[in-house]
């Protein structure tokens, strides 16, 4: 039997070389603040990566996307077992672009921060007297770019996106730079009406994209996770507030209330987070979370 190694290691996913193909496995890690935390939380890695699967398909003719299989029975040996069942997906390779896209439809987090200092999101002047957690009058476009591991994202201006996608393409950087945003406000639109019906909210995402090999704008990485996104509960939604979370903005409070914790969780934390992703998963798709 083949044995495979991670050609590539993030916070919470390892992607293997499969010839034609990468394989992307979802671990149980979990991450928040750019920090890889010391615990795991149990079925994290499998529930992303059937949650990327749902929208995959839910999407596929809106905006392309990378998946091949998520059945470890289409992966080399080596990945039939149950160590990689259910949390691995067979992808197309993509030259990835060097943005993170990111869109919101609800001022929260950093953006209600920045916007009650000086009214913008992002650089994006907003209207005034907008309250925590509002949905905004149109979603929004905030690229950042993509840091290392360890290091910060940094949020970036659509103009400076243009700039930056100039120099990996001479002479497209303005084209692959409006297809970008167009896509991130379309997909997240479709999904959020999607999602709402199904009773969540989806306050803001992050998309990644890539070339493929006929040179087609693909969408890459996961998609509309737990991880990538706020999803809030429609039931009990009012703008003025925080609001309570399926994802780990969970952890994220708790990380803030205890900041000698040294980036350890407690058992209870780690059982609240994981049953929240499963709850998202099965309110959004109907279906009981199994793999």
């Amino acid at each position: 039997m083949k044995e495979f190694k991670p050609i590539k290691e993030g916070k919470v996913r390892e992607v293997y070389d499969n010839g034609d193909s990468l394989i992307i496995t979802a671990t149980d890690r979990i991450s928040a603040f750019d920090v890889i935390l010391k615990n795991k939380v149990t079925d994290k890695g499998a529930i992303l990566t059937q949650m990327s699967k749902f929208w995959f398909d839910l999407t596929e003719n809106t905006v392309p996307n990378h998946m091949i299989s998520t059945d470890v029975k289409d992966m080399p040996e080596f990945f039939q077992n149950e160590k990689y069942a259910g949390r691995s997906m067979m992808c197309k390779k993509l030259e990835m672009f060097p943005i993170e896209c990111i869109v919101r439809g609800y001022i929260t987090g950093s953006g209600w921060e920045s916007y009650k200092e000086n009214g913008t999101v992002c650089g994006i002047k907003l209207p005034e007297g907008l309250q925590e957690s509002e949905k905004l009058p149109e979603p929004i476009y905030t690229p950042s770019t993509k840091a290392d591991l360890g290091d910060h994202d940094e949020n970036v201006s659509y103009d400076k996106t243009v700039e930056i996608l100039e120099k990996a393409y001479p002479g497209k950087g303005n084209y692959y730079a409006n297809i970008l945003k167009e896509y991130t406000i379309s997909l997240y639109k479709k999904c959020a009406e999607y999602a709402w019906e199904k009773g969540i909210i989806i306050a803001d995402t992050k998309f990644e994209f890539g070339l493929d090999e006929q040179g087609r704008v693909v969408i890459g990485d996961e998609m509309l996770t737990p991880d990538s996104s706020r999803f809030w509960p429609r039931e009990g939604y009012e703008a003025g507030k925080g609001q309570p979370s399926y994802d780990k903005q969970f952890v994220r409070d708790w990380l803030k209330q205890n900041p000698d914790s040294d980036y350890n969780l407690p058992e209870e934390v780690i059982d609240k987070t994981v049953a929240k992703y499963k709850e998202a998963y099965e309110q959004l798709t109907g279906e009981e979370f199994k793999y």
